[in-house]
């Protein structure tokens, strides 16, 4: 009885995972299927249940299953873009009693000189000023949305570039090119490693003294490219940016996207003083 109980036990080995699977399939399609007999799509139980069905259905090759899965995949997709447009008429209409339009669509939106974005699966959104995000993803609620934009226009839109900005962008620039054993071609440095330095620059003798979370005087980034940007359309100013390569784009580190307007710009990799 040996040989046979090996057999058996090798042939229970072999379907217990299979087993599990169906199982784990059947059950995310049941609830599947009770969403998708209701009336109206219910967007966000439909996407919670997707991802079980999603993962479930990896491990079992049916071709039913895997049509079954792709148009329910689909459906719920629609829900979503149609809860997102519908918190975005509701967004649009609180904006419009203040005088405000909102331009683009779910799940962009912009707002003058900053962006919202709709995540609407995970029930949140975030304001951005070009690429740069300025809040945590916040909970889709109408009135902490308008409340964080009131802080980011004040903090943003309304600043207002320091008289010194020019000559200390300029020194932390230099101090950049002084490190370096040999003077980069045309006194060209990265932006970032600039950016690096100036708020380096900008720390009291404090920090310097008793370096801490609480003595560091942060200079955020969305303020350093807005600043930038301020400067540039005051006139002409003694520094050139230059474009970054594709490569450069991909990385934070190596690159910063200036804003024209809300949606358009470009990514700098490179500032140089004349």
């Amino acid at each position: 009885m040996e040989d046979v109980l090996t057999r058996l036990q090798t042939a229970q080995a072999e379907l217990e995972p299979q087993f599990k699977a169906y199982r784990m399939t059947m059950s995310a399609l049941k609830t599947a299927v009770r969403l998708a007999a209701e009336e109206k799509a219910d967007a966000l139980p439909m996407q919670k249940a997707l991802l079980k069905l999603e993962t479930a259905a990896a491990d079992v090759e049916n071709d039913a299953l895997a049509t079954a899965v792709s148009a329910f995949a689909a459906a719920t997709q629609t829900a979503l873009d149609n809860l997102a447009f519908e918190f975005a008429k509701d967004l649009r209409d609180e904006f419009a009693k203040r005088g405000i339009t909102v331009d683009g669509h779910p799940p962009l939106l912009i707002v003058g000189l900053l962006t919202f974005k709709i995540d609407i699966a995970a029930r949140k959104g975030q304001w951005f000023y070009g690429k740069e995000p300025l809040t945590r993803p916040i909970p889709l609620s109408l009135t902490g949305i308008l409340k964080a934009y009131d802080q980011q226009v004040k903090r943003i839109v309304k600043r207002e570039l320091d008289a010194d900005f020019l000559d200390k962008l300029q020194i932390a620039w230099q101090k950049v090119i002084d490190k370096r054993k040999q003077r980069p071609s045309k006194g060209r440095v990265n932006l970032v490693e600039v950016y690096g330095q100036f708020t380096l620059d900008r720390q009291s003798a404090r920090f310097w003294n008793q370096p801490s979370r609480s003595t560091f005087k942060d200079y955020e980034r969305p303020l350093f490219v807005r600043d930038l940007v301020l400067a540039q359309e005051q006139g002409d100013v003694p520094f050139r940016l230059g474009v970054a390569t594709k490569n450069q784009t991909e990385q934070a580190s190596r690159s910063m996207w200036i804003p024209k307007t809300a949606v358009d710009g470009d990514y700098y990799s490179d500032i140089t003083f004349d």
